[in-house]
């Protein structure tokens, strides 16, 4: 009876330390195996297993059996050629030794996923999970943080906190009691747990890369946005002052509809003047513009022509504005008189307007975007219908230099050869072998 008692290693740890090929098959192998894994890296609990291998291949041998020994590595590239690598590793040494049953080394639960590969070649016997024992004394928390002193990216994100929170709580204690510099601590942690969570500082970075490309690309976008940003806070300052103006606020729907009412136009105008920057840095680039960027003005005109009728739909049915009264006007033959909107009939307007201006934008972007695709498409068919060899009109009929070394394809040029070779023919005769025209008549004289 023939046990194999295989080891097996599915991220090829051994390979890499050691630079060696699997399977290694043998006591002898193997015990050489630990020296040199274990002298690579002696904190690497692989050796464990390949001395775990060696024990109970010692054991199984002290018992009479038959006994190979064995390591089997994965693959590196990826999990699937990995288990790929031991399924044929194992179909080797089955054929090759010939086992009857099999006993699986394994210290870690990535190499346990390999033990269904093992158990469809060849009956599995026993597993034997190898688990290191850890020294948990005094010497072992000793180096265990002399190590997490030593990385400073941990140093900075758990110990600063840390050092902050001990530093400033009994300063606030004292100030201004311990509940509340215990509700300070817990907020300022709570923020600095966010901030990580939400990777800001890549975020800050990222944008700062991106605003200084921009200020040194000369981009008119930058000079919009800023822009856009004063608008903003003089949009945010009138909804401001509307609600402070408020009398009786009632509740938190009617300072909303107030705080929009008064800032949606200079929002507007904000969103507005960045989109437009936008849209300008697209049409000064040699990309075409995108049909997005085209559509956005109107968009932002839509947005905020429904925000306007809405709010003032809900400030007018509380009573705090008063509704929309047209005066009177007289344009030629045309005249009306004045008359009062309600707020209903004002909603729509706006509501109406919002929709035409949207439908003028979707209509506006697909026609650039479709005349922009004609004029490619021309372009593109003028360049494949021009010759990629063009001759001057004046120099068509002229003979080209380069020449095959063939006869001319012009019948009137041969005739010319043709008379100037007799000619020459008649004069000098002909070629050595070949009877001249003068011998060809005396013969037929003679």
């Amino acid at each position: 009876m023939t046990t194999l008692v295989v080891c097996l290693d599915r991220t090829d740890d051994v390979g890499r330390r050691t630079g060696l090929r699997s399977p290694i098959v043998g006591w002898e192998a193997i015990r050489a195996l630990v020296t040199d894994v274990g002298l690579a890296d002696p904190e690497d609990s692989g050796v464990n297993s390949l001395l775990e291998t060696l024990r109970v291949a010692q054991d199984l041998r002290d018992e009479n059996e038959s006994v190979v020994a064995a390591v089997v590595s994965g693959d590196r590239e990826s999990m699937v050629s990995a288990d790929r690598s031991v399924a044929s590793q194992i179909d080797e040494l089955v054929a090759t030794h010939d086992p009857d049953s099999a006993v699986v080394i394994i210290d870690s639960a990535e190499d346990e996923r390999l033990v269904p590969i093992v158990e469809s070649r060849v009956q599995v016997d026993s597993v034997d999970r190898v688990v290191v024992r850890q020294a948990r004394d005094i010497e072992s928390t000793y180096y265990l943080l002399k190590q997490f002193l030593a990385d400073e990216e941990l140093r900075q994100t758990v110990l600063v906190p840390i050092g902050l929170t001990l530093l400033v709580f009994p300063i606030l204690a004292t100030v201004f009691g311990p509940a509340e510099g215990a509700a300070a601590i817990t907020t300022v942690i709570g923020v600095f747990l966010l901030y990580k969570g939400f990777n800001v500082d890549d975020l800050i970075t990222r944008g700062t890369h991106q605003a200084r490309e921009a200020l040194y690309s000369g981009q008119v976008s930058v000079v919009t946005y800023v822009v856009a940003a004063g608008l903003t806070l003089v949009g945010v300052f009138a909804g401001m002052l509307g609600v402070s103006s408020l009398d009786d606020p009632g509740g938190i729907l009617t300072p909303t509809a107030q705080f929009a009412f008064d800032s949606v136009l200079w929002l507007a105008m904000a969103a507005l003047t960045a989109s437009v920057g936008r849209l300008l840095d697209e049409a000064i680039s040699d990309e075409p513009i995108r049909t997005s960027f085209l559509n956005l003005p109107f968009i932002v005109v839509s947005v905020g022509l429904v925000v306007r009728g809405f709010s003032a739909y809900f400030l007018e049915q509380q009573g705090v504005i008063g509704p929309l009264e047209v005066p009177a006007y007289e344009l030629g033959a045309v005249s009306s008189e004045s008359f009062v909107v309600t707020a209903s009939e004002r909603l729509v307007v706006f509501v109406v307007l919002a929709v035409a201006v949207s439908l003028l934008g979707a209509k506006a972007a697909s026609s650039i975007s479709t005349t922009r695709d004609e004029s490619e498409s021309e372009r593109s068919a003028s360049t494949r219908s021009t010759p990629p060899n063009t001759e001057v009109a004046g120099d068509a009929d002229a003979p080209s230099g380069l020449t095959d070394g063939g006869p001319s394809s012009d019948p009137d040029s041969s005739r010319t050869e043709d008379s100037d070779d007799a000619d020459v023919s008649h004069r000098y005769g002909s070629g050595p072998g070949q009877p001249s025209e003068t011998d060809d008549d005396t013969d037929a004289s003679e």
